[in-house]
């Protein structure tokens, strides 16, 4: 018996098979991928729209007709004259001209105009390929959801940028770790159902370690989500600007001022040592975990397709730590901390691209 009809016949035992491809599958997979890099591409906007403190230089949500810009001085000096209310300008930009507030203003409009863009690239193809039939009845409601979710996205967005409307000079990080997380959701799930389309056969391999490596997966890609997460409250509270060294912080290797907050566990999202202190820890997890991972892998006999796609986990691992020291010892430039946290994504990326070669594997 060939090794195909060994898997088939494992599989009508064992599961249900896929069902045959349809030929609009691989088009309707291609244009999610494509909604990825634009979700990818918007992860590095919002990046640099924080470092550069621009988030808040739009004070009015306009989700129809925002994609127009100020066209003239006096819709400029009307836009400057709402960012003057903020504490952000009152406490740290009060010198600031009109020119420099058009410099930060057009960060925040690309960040909501690429924004808008994206679900147009999704809307549009998904009502097209909606009426040439190419999309399965199953799959519909997963769109749907999908769309839905974008809109809560901008939803959240504004959320959490009139969060720094009030007595603030910044954003809330709780909100803002709601708004990167959510879009980390959301990214997660569009690429998950790309590689549902564009990879739905199945590989040959023993299934008890696929089995055992695909729980060990999932446990990895949580540490990966909640180091992301401690990512965000570093960003939000400021926490890369502070003990710029590497072993240590500052003299010591553990900080001494971790916990001078009261309640204690208040110090883990309201302490910049703290969320910087908690992102080391965590990043030193997640490669303890992913490096088991690959190792376990390797030994498991798993077709050699898997085990590169292992190997691209420890390529990403490595580069992203390489990334988040030199961001932190270089006091946190605006791009390499906006590429820190494209590799994050990246790095994110890998981990369900390999959970989900994993997820192929059938029994021989």
């Amino acid at each position: 018996m060939s090794l195909t009809q060994t898997v088939s016949a494992n599989r009508a035992g064992n599961a249900q098979p896929l069902p045959a491809s349809l030929p609009g599958d691989r088009a309707v997979g291609v244009w999610l991928l494509v909604i990825c890099f634009m979700i990818l591409g918007q992860f590095l906007i919002g990046a640099v729209t924080r470092l550069t403190g621009s988030g808040l230089s739009i004070m009015e949500w306009k989700p129809i007709i925002g994609f127009i810009p100020p066209l003239n001085e006096a819709q400029w000096t009307h836009a400057f004259d709402l960012y003057k209310q903020t504490m952000q300008y009152k406490d740290i930009n009060a010198d600031m001209t009109l020119a420099g507030f058009q410099g930060i203003f057009w960060w925040e409009y690309i960040h909501r105009v690429w924004a808008r863009l994206i679900g147009f690239v999704f809307l549009a193809p998904f009502l097209w390929f909606l009426v040439k039939g190419w999309i399965r009845k199953a799959w519909r409601g997963k769109l749907i959801t999908m769309f839905v979710l974008g809109g809560l996205q901008g939803l959240m967005g504004w959320v959490m940028v009139a969060s720094g409307f009030e007595d603030r000079t910044s954003v809330s990080q709780y909100r803002l770790v709601a708004h990167l997380l959510l879009a980390l959701l959301i990214y997660g799930y569009i690429l998950w159902s790309a590689l549902d389309l564009l990879q739905p056969s199945p590989l040959a391999a023993r299934q008890a370690p696929a089995r055992s490596l695909r729980r060990h997966g999932w446990i990895m890609l949580a540490f990966i989500v909640l180091e992301i997460g401690l990512g965000g409250f570093v960003a939000g509270l400021h926490g890369g600007l502070i003990y710029n060294n590497f072993p240590m912080m500052g003299e010591h290797f553990i900080a001494d001022d971790l916990f001078f907050q009261s309640p204690w566990w208040i110090n883990f999202f309201e302490n910049p040592g703290t969320a910087q202190f908690m992102h080391r820890l965590m990043a030193m997890i997640v490669a303890l975990t992913l490096f088991a991972f690959v190792i376990r892998v390797c030994r498991g006999g798993l077709p050699d397709r898997l085990q590169f796609r292992a190997y691209y986990l420890i390529l990403g691992v490595i580069l992203q730590i390489g990334l988040g020291i030199s961001t932190l010892m270089l006091v946190v430039p605006v791009s390499l901390a906006t590429v820190h946290q494209g590799g994050a994504i990246i790095l994110f990326s890998l981990a369900l691209f390999a959970l989900h070669g994993l997820k192929r594997v059938e029994a021989i």
